[in-house]
């Protein structure tokens, strides 16, 4: 979707691009290169920052959990506080000083992170590197489709092959005992006198490392239920906007600029995660008798419950201010703002979404690390990661299907019209409601399934 400017803008915009010439080959291919090697430097950032970070404590700290819990959310809150310095002070560059100060302001604020984290390397504390977590992925499923005939009656089976000792194969890993979910994968650790004394781990693997296997499947549900969260956030950095240049968006006698709209759930981020222990947390332990106020997974549902919450209020706002527009003769002027319609109308959408995000991003990084395997912690991470990412796409997927099936600009108005006034994003909101409330039903089903690792544990020592 295209993000609209104000009609003087647009006037002068279309003066300079009758002189604008056409960019060379070279250049776009400049360009593209380096957001793509943007793109690749934040995926390796994103999963493993958070798990390098959780890594800090000790397990055998009696204070574990709550320190694990406290830095999962300072964590998203030094996120938080970046997207506004980006909203805010890097706008605010853009717009005095140009694209080329705005970049370099952020390339300086990059180079002086690297500087922060390189001089701290002495205090850091490393786990084990346990090789590569795909190529174990990887051996455990060729393994199991090489022996997908074997039985385990057959009189060649030895049994379920595992190291001796305390120890696992697996460095930075602890043994993980055995389960009997998806029991198709257990014929990767399918022990046959033909295996002999060594045999290759692409043909023969340990219980852990199946099981590790088995665990990241376990975790698929519970992060793909996020990704609608992304998307609805993704809806909202464009419709919203677009919302917002048909609003009054004075303070007083300060008009904010439009792209800083995003700015506020950032800001009630931060409010929440300010009192998030003050408040929260001992209301929710009333009501939950949870030690930390609620359990991860159920603030991933809390989130998921007021994302739904602000995209109807999206849908019932955006309706009342398309019926204004046309009520007071602004439906041609989409790109005019209407003076007696305040903008910070959107701000309840904004914060509810702010504190979607809070439940939701912080309770799920806290799970995956928890109960990913110890040596995938950075594989957990980066469900999260590919849900945000999931949702990028799918907001650009969804929007090209609507526009296909509910018209074209020639023939009859589009739900998603480039005339906000003449669009249905109402219908859109409330599309989105309907398939938030459908996507909440399949977390609520996935999650009640679920059962903790440590739960597992104890239920199998008990056996």
């Amino acid at each position: 979707m295209n993000i609209f400017v104000p009609n003087q803008e647009c006037s002068q915009i279309s003066l300079l691009w009758g002189n604008c010439e056409p960019a060379k080959p070279w250049q776009m291919l400049y360009l593209y290169t380096v957001l793509y090697v943007t793109g690749f430097g934040a995926a390796g950032i994103r999963p493993c920052v958070s798990s390098f970070g959780a890594d800090q404590f000790d397990e055998r700290s009696r204070d574990y959990k709550t320190h694990l819990d406290r830095f999962f959310n300072f964590f998203y809150l030094s996120v938080t506080i970046g997207a506004i310095v980006a909203f805010t002070a890097v706008v605010y560059i853009q717009m005095e000083h140009g694209w080329g100060s705005a970049f370099g302001s952020l390339a300086i604020a990059m180079g002086m992170s690297n500087m922060v984290f390189f001089l701290g390397t002495p205090l850091y504390r490393h786990r084990l590197p346990g090789g590569s977590p795909l190529t174990r992925v990887a051996q455990v499923l060729v393994a199991a489709f090489r022996k997908r005939n074997a039985s385990f009656d057959c009189s060649e089976f030895i049994g379920l092959y595992e190291v001796p000792g305390k120890r696992s194969a697996i460095k930075g890993s602890g043994k993980i005992a055995h389960t009997n979910d998806f029991r198709f994968l257990d014929k990767a650790a399918l022990q046959l006198k033909e295996d002999g004394a060594d045999p290759s781990p692409w043909r023969l693997c340990t219980v852990t490392q199946v099981e590790e296997v088995k665990i990241l499947w376990k975790l698929i549900p519970i992060p793909t239920c996020t990704i609608m969260l992304s998307l609805v956030l993704t809806e909202y950095l464009t419709l919203s906007v677009q919302q917002a240049y048909t609003l009054n968006t004075y303070m007083g006698n300060l008009k904010l600029p439009v792209t800083c709209m995003p700015v506020f759930p950032g800001l009630s981020i931060f409010l929440l995660l300010s009192l998030y222990y003050s408040i929260f947390v001992p209301l929710s332990r009333r009501i939950t008798g949870h030690p930390h106020g609620a359990s991860q997974l159920q603030r991933v549902g809390i989130g998921l419950a007021i994302s739904i919450l602000s995209v109807a209020w999206a849908g019932v706002f955006e309706r009342y201010r398309r019926n204004y527009a046309i009520e007071h003769g602004y439906e041609a002027s989409f790109l005019t703002s209407m003076p007696d319609l305040s903008a910070y109308w959107l701000l309840i959408q904004y914060v509810l979404i702010g504190l979607a995000e809070v439940f939701c991003i912080v309770g799920l990084l806290e799970f995956l690390y928890e109960e990913a395997p110890d040596a995938m912690r950075s594989i957990g991470s980066a469900y999260s990661a590919v849900a945000g990412g999931l949702g990028c796409f799918g907001a650009t997927l969804l929007n090209s299907i609507i526009k296909s099936v509910t018209g074209n600009e020639k023939e009859r108005q589009p739900w998603l019209s480039q005339n906000i006034n003449t669009g249905r994003f109402d219908y859109f909101y409330w599309l989105l409601t309907v398939l938030s409330v459908i996507n909440f039903c399949a977390f609520l089903y996935s999650a009640r399934r679920y059962r903790y690792r440590a739960k597992q544990e104890i239920e199998m020592e008990n056996k």
